[in-house]
């Protein structure tokens, strides 16, 4: 099954970049290895990838402006960065520009094969669509498509942030646990992956902010929740 998989990885360090490439290939999956942030886009516009894997510390373009040229032609394929860095706000930065994951050097290739899985099993490759179109007050929100639609606007989203609102949306009215969504959209409740859950939470506020009838309320130190008056 991984064989249909396409992992763009890039990285600098030439030994770690050789190293990492081959063990995802000795799990099925196909990587294409770059050296440095230009070669990256380049490759990004010739071929589809499921998985994008950044170092953040390149030369001619680091991982932040990867990323963000990558998410301004695709919104959903999952950004994973690669860091030797633990500063919060580089982590924070990452996300602003549409990263899903951190994994902080030195990693082992078990995790970075798992934190692959849970992006792949959230997406079409492992997970049938789910087709249906939920309403949030004047917007249809379709989870499968990472579109929130309304008339005369849409807005594509990230996956996190699809991931997040149909949590939010199937608990409608209710208070979901920051740890429950953490467990359920990173895989970990960790205090960096909480700031993180913040943001992403903050950008939801702002895509549905014109519509009175729906809100995402903050409950300190518990969790959150779509609220929809009728």
């Amino acid at each position: 099954m991984n064989e249909s998989v396409r992992i763009l990885l890039a990285e600098d360090d030439v030994n770690l970049g050789f190293v990492v490439k081959d063990n995802l290939e000795h799990q099925g999956y196909r990587v294409d290895l770059c050296s440095d942030g230009e070669e990256a886009l380049e490759r990004f516009g010739q071929h589809r990838f499921d998985v994008c894997i950044l170092d953040i510390m390149m030369p001619k373009k680091d991982g932040f402006a990867v990323a963000a040229r990558i998410r301004e032609v695709n919104t959903h394929v999952p950004i994973l960065f690669l860091t030797a860095r633990t500063l919060k706000e580089d982590r924070l930065q990452g996300f602003m520009l549409g990263g899903d994951d951190y994994i902080t050097k030195p990693f082992s290739i078990e995790e970075l094969v798992l934190r692959i899985q849970v992006f792949l099993k959230r997406s079409k490759k492992e997970l049938g669509a789910q087709q249906e179109v939920i309403s949030i007050g004047k917007y249809d929100f379709n989870h499968s498509q990472l579109l929130l639609k309304s008339p005369g606007k849409e807005k594509m989203l990230t996956q996190k942030e699809a991931d997040i609102l149909l949590i939010l949306c199937q608990a409608q009215g209710r208070v979901v646990k920051r740890n429950d969504i953490l467990l359920q959209v990173w895989g970990d409740d960790d205090y960096f992956n909480g700031r993180s859950l913040d943001v992403f939470i903050s950008r939801l506020r702002k895509y549905i902010a014109d519509e009175p009838v729906a809100q995402i309320t903050n409950h300190h130190g518990v969790g959150f929740r779509l609220q929809m008056q009728m």
